[in-house]
Order: C-alpha cells, then sequence, then structure tokens
C-alpha cells in the first residue's frame, strides 16, 4: 500500500480506502461489514468513509459496531463522517450547515460510531443558505473541542471552498484541507479544472469516490442491469438512467479493450487510472461483497503498468 499525505498537513492516508455509501446496513450486516474492513486493513488501508445520512445512520452504527468487534489500535485507523441532509425532519436539521445542527449532528455520529472522535469531517454538500463564516466557525469549534482533528468539503464549487479558506485565515481558525469529490473516467472537468487553483495554490487535498462511476466501470452493466445489483436497489432508480447512457457504455467498451490489452480486469485499470494523479490523496473504494474488497485492492499492483502510452490510449477514448 502507498501512503499519501492529506493535502498540506501531517497526516497521511493509504491511496486506497473503504467507503459505506449504499453497501453498509443496504447490503451489508455487521458480520459482512468485519470481514471487509478486516481484509481491506490486512491490506493496508488506513481510512474508512462514512456518513451521517448513509442509510440514515445505519451506516454508521454498522461500521461502529464493527469496528468494536475487530478491535484495532484507535491510532491505527482513520475514520470519516460527512453532514449536510440530516437524519432527522425538523427545519434546523436537514439541509443545512447551520452551526446549532452541526455542533449537535457531531455528537450523534460518534454516539453512532461508539467512538470519542472521528479522524475527518466533511461538509457534505454546501448549503447556499447559511453564511460560509458561520459553517467555518462551527467546523473550528469541532476541531477545537477534539471531537474531530480534521475538516474539508464534498462537492462544493470551487469558490466557496476559497471564501471558507479565506475566513479561516482572517481568523485563525482550522481551515478546511480537503475535498471530497466524485472523480473517475466518466467524469473529469470539476476535478481536473474547477479544482486545479485548489490543489496548485493551496495544496487542498482529496478523498475522491465512485471510482468505478456506481459499477458502470466494471463493465457489468454492458449487457444491460443485472439483478442485486444497486441500480436495482429501491431509491436509487436514478442510477438506472446512468447506467444506461448510450455514450458513455460506448466509451466503456472501448476502454474495456485498452484494460483487456493490459490484460487487468477493467475496474483495476480504472482506480489506477486515478492513482496516477498526484493530486488524488486517496481513492474511496467501495463494495457489497467481501471478493470485490480484495479485487479492487489488486488495483495498487496495476499502476506500475500504466505508462504513458497506456495513458494516452485511455486519453484518446475519453476525449474521441
Amino acid at each position: 500500500m502507498e501512503y499519501r499525505y492529506l493535502g498540506r498537513s501531517g497526516i497521511r492516508v493509504s491511496a486506497l480506502s473503504l467507503g459505506s455509501w449504499v453497501t453498509f446496513h443496504n447490503q451489508v450486516n455487521v458480520a459482512d461489514a468485519v470481514n471487509m474492513m478486516a481484509a481491506a486493513y490486512d491490506a493496508g488501508v488506513n481510512f474508512f468513509d462514512n456518513a451521517e445520512a448513509y442509510a440514515k445512520g445505519k451506516s454508521e452504527e454498522i461500521m461502529g459496531a464493527a469496528l468494536k468487534k475487530l478491535g484495532w489500535r484507535r491510532s491505527s485507523y482513520l475514520i470519516s463522517t460527512k453532514f449536510f441532509w440530516g437524519v432527522n425532519e425538523g427545519i434546523n436539521e436537514k439541509d443545512t450547515l447551520n452551526r446549532k445542527y452541526l455542533l449537535e449532528a457531531i455528537d450523534g455520529s460518534l454516539k453512532r460510531f461508539g467512538l470519542d472522535h472521528v479522524d475527518l469531517v466533511y461538509c457534505h454538500r454546501p448549503d447556499p443558505n447559511t453564511p460560509i463564516g458561520e459553517t467555518v466557525w462551527a467546523m473550528h469549534n469541532i476541531v477545537e473541542s477534539g471531537k474531530a482533528f480534521y475538516w474539508g468539503t464534498s462537492e462544493w464549487p470551487a469558490a466557496d471552498i476559497l471564501a471558507a479558506i479565506e475566513i479561516a485565515e482572517r481568523h485563525h481558525l482550522h481551515k478546511p484541507l480537503m475535498e471530497q469529490p466524485q472523480y473517475n473516467l466518466l467524469h473529469r472537468e470539476r476535478f481536473e479544472v474547477e479544482y486545479a487553483r485548489l490543489f496548485k495554490d493551496y495544496g487542498y487535498g482529496s478523498t475522491t469516490w465512485s471510482p468505478l462511476a456506481s459499477g458502470l466501470l466494471t463493465g457489468k452493466y454492458n449487457q444491460g442491469i443485472p439483478a442485486g445489483t444497486r441500480a436495482t436497489l429501491p431509491g436509487y432508480e436514478w442510477l438506472k438512467d446512468r447506467v444506461a447512457d448510450t455514450a458513455k457504455m460506448e466509451k466503456v467498451t472501448r476502454l474495456q479493450k485498452v484494460a483487456d490489452e493490459l490484460g487487468v480486469p477493467l475496474a483495476q485499470m480504472a482506480i489506477a487510472w486515478i492513482l496516477k494523479n498526484p493530486n488524488v490523496s486517496t481513492v474511496i473504494t467501495g463494495a457489497s461483497k467481501l471478493e470485490q474488497v480484495k479485487e479492487n485492492m489488486k488495483a495498487m499492483e496495476v499502476v506500475a503498468q500504466m505508462t504513458p502510452d497506456v495513458m494516452e490510449s485511455i486519453r484518446i477514448v475519453l476525449e474521441g
């Protein structure tokens, strides 16, 4: 496993990490989580990603129960959570980054995890109705309280991130350190263009999600939507349209040929391609089965095969 610094901080994250979105509670119980997290940990993974909104808090509960059973030394791993959508329907408790919500939300997450602190905490989406300064102060206070060590953003516009950094610097507060954006072979514009200045001028870290475009880059949707996949889960009907995108499917078919020439699974090539980007701190992988965790971890072995010629072949497919 390779370990990369998270932005301009002294903390290092494994280049591959494991996330719980969609899977924990919906597809993965505590026993499965124990096995999957253990396999990732044994492969060198030290970062496990979660969020308050995942399965309305149940994902945090499952990960917390798994951690208790695993009994790892607390300083040997990193846990994250994210806030915005909330788990309750109160007027000040959902779709917001107001101070009251944030300071109460961290306590709720820690209770569900059974932990004294999380290592990373994110503002899960931007809130146009709460002043950024209010959010920055609240996140600073969470870090100052010791309930989290670093904070960042997820899917924020670059302009809002820059505003948050400026406010934090002006008032000598803990600055946002990292962004959690979607980034994969089929979703590149925001990461590579909009965030370019954040990486270059501010050394912003990144914990990227959806490396396989919700399974599209595994090739499993090439012949339709198999039973039991994410696109068939209740509440994920939106995914059916995404995996049925004709233009994307054509690119996936061509990318499959590049992977075949390399002699590696398309999924591993897709993850290795992301790892070639120096602005990526870690790639958050997801899995609903133990074998998928093991297969994703093998992407580390494929990075060395991503030569300039291979990268150029992929570029031609993506931009063709």
